[in-house]
């Protein structure tokens, strides 16, 4: 079964074609960070105009790459939810209206779903492929460029065969820049929420710290570059005190701000935007190690108590962007040992196409029915438990 995957959640405008849930025949990914970056964040509107001007060169690019036709594509696969409601709009009425013209069944996948199921995804990956090919500008250029992917399981010793896949039931751990939730799945396509933030999710937080220290957007990325060099032990963050398996990450990034603005000597009235200017590079790296520290060591404790409480976990599968820092691969591993713990490659924790159709395949192998391409709507919030 070879499943078109289209993704326009945010500022990704991708599609892959996926046979049978895991072989990855092409997967084509166009960012807009190179326009954001500037910005120090994304802007829906433009996010949505460049997924107007990208979304079928890299439709027909991946159908390219796959060599496949019409004839070969199986179904069609789109993220429906949730996300920003332009970027989602432009995904969902490309993907209603070529369902409709080659004739194709449409399913609506759940973009926290897709997530998760990139741990399924199985296939090769070069050393020498880009994790993204981004528009220098609003233009298209050049920038449209195929990836091949390989899905990594990490155990606590080793990265094991590429046939193994997650055991049920398992809990997985979703971590990206709009959301941070536990969620325990008895089987396929069965989710139960056991815990999700309360206010900013965890990606989110290293955007906004990045901002304070000076890094440049995305966060995540260049928090992590900084940490390499910086002394987790320097700044001692506290950890929220929420009840059961919720987050809280609002409070630790105010904690950086204040600790911050104590180690420059300026008041909390001082611009943050300004703070940046009156770090030296070793605080810096310092700030962004101690900071990656206590966000990864915050989500392992909850997934850690969440193991407690689910005591008949056979695997834990950790997604999301967020999944792709080094850290939080290694703590998972050494906190998890018992377990069998899942990642993406990190070319596959952030938004993509091939995860939008390895989500849809299992959506079909547990008999969800394809949505009308004529009445399909989209939802920026909605939980994944619907």
């Amino acid at each position: 079964m070879n499943i078109l995957g289209i993704e326009t959640s945010c500022d990704e405008t991708a599609a892959a074609v996926v046979r049978d849930g895991a072989e990855i025949l092409s997967n084509v990914v166009v960012s807009q960070i190179d326009i954001f970056a500037e910005y120090g964040g994304v802007i829906p509107e433009v996010a949505a105009r460049s997924h107007l001007e990208a979304m079928m060169p890299v439709i027909d690019k991946a159908l390219k790459d796959a060599s496949c036709s019409w004839d070969d594509i199986d179904a069609v696969a789109v993220t429906f939810a949730p996300g920003l409601l332009g970027s989602l709009l432009i995904g969902t009425l490309t993907a209603r209206t070529l369902a409709i013209l080659q004739k194709k069944p449409l399913y609506a996948v759940h973009h926290l779903k897709s997530h998760v199921y990139a741990n399924w995804l199985d296939s090769h990956e070069s050393e020498n492929t880009p994790l993204r090919n981004a528009p220098s500008g609003p233009s298209l250029q050049a920038s449209v460029a195929s990836q091949s992917h390989r899905r990594r399981l990490c155990s606590s010793d080793e990265y094991l065969s590429d046939s193994s896949t997650p055991s049920f039931p398992l809990l997985a751990l979703v971590v990206s820049g709009g959301h941070t939730q536990i969620l325990y799945m008895a089987g396929h396509n069965q989710f139960k929420i056991v815990g999700t933030t309360r206010d900013d999710a965890v990606g989110e937080c290293f955007d906004k710290v990045a901002k304070i220290l000076g890094l440049p957007y995305p966060g995540g990325p260049s928090i992590a570059s900084a940490a390499s060099d910086g002394d987790a032990e320097k700044y001692k963050f506290p950890h929220p005190k929420v009840e059961g398996l919720d987050f809280s990450f609002s409070g630790l990034k105010t904690a950086v701000l204040r600790t911050v603005q104590k180690e420059v000597g300026v008041p909390i009235s001082y611009p943050s935007h300004k703070l940046a200017e009156l770090l030296t590079p070793r605080q810096i790296t310092d700030f962004a190690a101690s900071f990656q520290k206590t966000a990864v060591d915050i989500l392992c404790e909850k997934v850690e108590t969440a193991l407690g409480e689910h005591p008949d976990t056979k695997s834990v599968v950790v997604a999301g962007g967020v999944s792709a820092n080094k850290l939080l691969r290694e703590e998972a591993e050494k906190h998890f040992s018992a377990y069998s713990v899942f990642f993406p490659t990190p070319s596959l924790s952030g938004d993509n196409g091939a995860m939008v159709a390895a989500a849809c395949y299992y959506e079909i192998q547990t008999g969800i029915k394809p949505v009308d391409p004529f009445k399909l709507n989209i939802y920026p919030r909605i939980s994944i438990e619907n």
